[in-house]
């Protein structure tokens, strides 16, 4: 793992068990809470290796949160200004998935975050990771085929995706890849 990577593993696995521990769980009830094994709940929280998009979003519907929230919470510091350089950017180390958190910390309900998917990954999110969020998906270019439960929407750059209810969710690059923005709104 490269030194960004490392630093990002280490601030995610930070602020998963602070959660824990603001909940007063042990690793063992997160572990039945998010169906990941202890064992790699502690090799997360403790910065050692950098976990998939799948892990993460059980981890975050276990705490009643988002992917985004989670890693939001990990990453910024606060301010009204989030410079692109301050961005916090996430790669899954399975699919080539980089996400990069637009959104200042703040208050408002609302968080952007822009995705690159390489051509032919897939990207699945379970229904529980949209309970409590409303999504809009915006292809800024690339071909994206995104199925939502049992539709499958093909967007073309430029096309806006307003998501219904939560439902499982498949994000899947056709070639060239596809580079989309995610709008979701908290509540």
């Amino acid at each position: 793992m490269d030194d960004i990577a490392n630093d990002i593993s280490s601030t995610i696995g930070r602020r998963i068990h602070a959660e824990r521990i603001m909940r007063d769980w042990s690793l063992a009830e997160l572990a039945e809470r998010s169906a990941v094994s202890k064992a790699m709940l502690s090799t997360i929280e403790r910065g050692k290796t950098s976990p998939t998009a799948a892990l993460l979003v059980r981890i975050a519907a276990a705490f009643g949160m988002t992917l985004s929230s989670l890693i939001a919470r990990a990453e910024l510091q606060g301010g009204g200004l989030l410079r692109e350089a301050d961005q916090p950017v996430w790669r899954d180390p399975d699919t080539g998935y980089v996400r990069r958190h637009l959104s200042p910390a703040s208050d408002m309900p609302l968080e952007l975050i822009r995705v690159r998917l390489p051509a032919d990954a897939r990207v699945s999110f379970p229904a529980a990771s949209y309970a409590f969020i409303k999504q809009q998906i915006w292809l800024i270019s690339g071909q994206l085929e995104f199925v939502e439960g049992d539709r499958v929407h093909r967007l073309e750059p430029g096309d806006c995706l307003a998501l219904g209810a939560p439902s499982d969710c498949t994000f899947h690059a056709l070639a060239p890849g596809a580079d989309y923005l995610v709008a979701l709104v908290r509540g």
